[in-house]
């Protein structure tokens, strides 16, 4: 008898409990009210925009030899790489700013009709380095001084610019961007005719500028200097600001 009074006890409970939960077959906990997911006020996102004259060029660029054994093509590629590493330092480019990007050994192979298989025929050694060129008037030269100092091992990949230290720039498009925010927050709350208070919220974001890109794929030297124009950039932030309303 007493076993029989716990069992009904201990059901009477769980019944409560999932009352209580107000969960059914298919359903998660009902009447839950998520105040994080209400947003009050005035929501508003502004944008700052800077147009920069570019300061620095990143040029990809190297060597690619091939030969019909491994130790030849690395000994063709080593010497036409340490040319091209001293075109650079000689026309001003630090050895800080030339950091290897890749390097490898491959084989080279072609269709033999005849086995009715791939057969190696040589092999290719490629060495590509990006170098930061802070004289930025003088890419067309060294791009020229390269070109000749690999000779045909030459390959240029591309060229892009930036800027060292768009901070400054940033400071500007940030104080645009939340100016642009507040202006729209204001009339918003004009037309609405409610009363703008501070800011309850505030978020940042960058929209990265897509650098201007040179494409080359000769690998001989250019007969007259190479002309190179950098152009300029488009620094883009954005700002999200939620305002209060007053009373």
């Amino acid at each position: 008898m007493k076993r029989s009074w716990l069992i009904v006890v201990t059901l009477a409970l769980v019944l409560a409990m999932v009352g209580l939960c107000g969960c059914t077959a298919g359903n998660t906990t009902l009447g839950t009210i998520d105040l994080n997911s209400q947003q009050e006020g005035v929501w508003v996102s502004g944008e700052g925009k800077v147009t920069v004259t570019p300061d620095i060029a990143t040029l990809n660029l190297g060597i690619t030899a091939q030969a019909a054994s491994v130790a030849e093509a690395q000994s063709q590629a080593a010497e036409a790489m340490n040319r091209v590493m001293t075109a650079l330092t000689d026309n001003g480019v630090a050895k800080k700013d030339i950091q290897t990007q890749h390097f490898s050994i491959e084989q080279v192979t072609r269709w033999d009709e005849e086995k009715q298989q791939e057969v190696v025929v040589g092999y290719r050694v490629t060495n590509m380095v990006n170098a930061k060129i802070r004289e930025i008037d003088r890419v067309g030269s060294i791009i020229d001084a390269v070109a000749a100092a690999g000779g045909d091992y030459t390959r240029i990949n591309n060229l892009s610019f930036s800027v060292d230290d768009p901070t400054p720039y940033y400071e500007e498009a940030r104080q645009k961007a939340v100016a642009d925010a507040l202006a729209k927050a204001e009339q918003l709350a004009e037309l609405s005719e409610v009363k703008l208070g501070k800011p309850t919220y505030i978020s940042e974001g960058i929209i990265y500028p897509v650098y201007p890109r040179a494409m080359y794929e000769a690998a001989v030297p250019a007969p007259a200097p190479t002309p190179i124009s950098p152009g300029e950039l488009e620094l883009t932030l954005t700002v999200q600001v939620a305002y209060a309303i007053l009373d």
